[in-house]
């Protein structure tokens, strides 16, 4: 019996990710089963997964504002605040797979709460070093946080997106169009659907961001829509580019969050917090270049089997 009720808690757990290719081993023993926890009591009060992802904004805002101070008490603080947002940004995509709600709004907001929390952290960290560092620490977090940081996090969510698309298909991705957003976008008016109007408007561009990061597999996706009619490969030639992008997760999770917020965590609680942002420009960007590159060509290598 207790075997049987093991096994239950375990296969609704697993239905709440999105793929084990793109998780990680701190996520899928520690992030998702507390996530799970949380969805499960969120789904019993009826609580939306977008109420969900706006806590964890200002969770993870608060968190930011703990690693201005060099206590090393409000630091744990931050750090505990974090790993507070994240399960909670774990959670709302599990209680929306859970649930069947599942949205573009939902998706570009759990991106936007990132970009708050990391927003927040900068700023805490170019203030805290401001004393000693003078302009240069503001030069270094700008670069890190409004020109690295959103490529990488962009890059990898793209890469993970399309795994997920050629290994689960159209409902076991979000991958998008942009063409198909500018339609969208184009047929409704602002003065009836502003706040939609407005969100297609942020949400199409940074879906054309990641497009313009990727040139091979807009060749590849356009070359699969006029051969086959569909955005699907045949069976064999979808395994094969699965098996050929299936590696390259280990890169795009490293990109995401948790080994971010370990360099985070340790540069804030040794009295550096300098170290993150220099680690996002120098080891991040090797990851994503390399990443890139692989990419690139593994779809150059789909296109030439066509």
């Amino acid at each position: 019996m207790i075997n049987e009720e093991n096994k239950v808690k375990t296969t609704s757990l697993q239905s709440t990710l999105k793929s084990l290719d793109t998780e990680e081993w701190l996520d899928l023993h520690f992030t998702r089963p507390l996530g799970y926890a949380w969805a499960l009591l969120f789904n019993k009060l009826n609580v939306h997964p977008n109420v969900v992802t706006i806590i964890s904004i200002f969770l993870g805002a608060a968190a930011g504002v703990c690693f201005y101070f060099e206590s090393i008490w409000i630091n744990l603080l931050g750090v505990l605040l974090l790993v507070w947002a994240n399960i909670y940004d774990s959670c709302d995509g599990q209680l929306a797979r859970m649930t069947g709600k599942k949205t573009r709004l939902g998706r570009v907001l759990d991106g936007f709460a990132g970009d708050v929390w990391f927003l927040f952290i900068y700023v805490a960290i170019a203030l805290r070093l401001t004393s000693t560092w003078g302009i240069w620490i503001w030069i270094l977090c700008s670069l890190a946080g409004f020109i690295f940081h959103g490529k990488q996090a962009q890059l990898a969510d793209y890469y993970r997106n399309i795994h997920l698309f050629f290994l689960k298909g159209k409902s076991g991705s979000e991958l998008d169009n942009s063409v198909k957003l500018t339609q969208e976008y184009e047929s409704i008016s602002w003065k009836d659907d502003f706040i939609w109007k407005l969100f297609l408007y942020f949400y199409r561009n940074y879906t054309r961001s990641q497009e313009s990061l990727t040139p091979k597999f807009q060749q590849l996706r356009r070359q699969i829509a006029e051969k086959y009619n569909d955005d699907t490969l045949p069976e064999d030639k979808r395994e094969k580019f699965c098996e050929g992008s299936r590696p390259l997760m280990k890169w795009t999770n490293i990109l995401t969050f948790n080994t971010r917020a370990i360099v985070l965590y340790i540069g804030a609680l040794i009295g550096h917090p300098w170290i993150y942002p220099l680690f996002e420009i120098t080891v991040l960007n090797i990851i994503v270049f390399y990443m890139h590159h692989k990419h690139e060509s593994l779809c150059q290598q789909t296109i030439d089997s066509l």
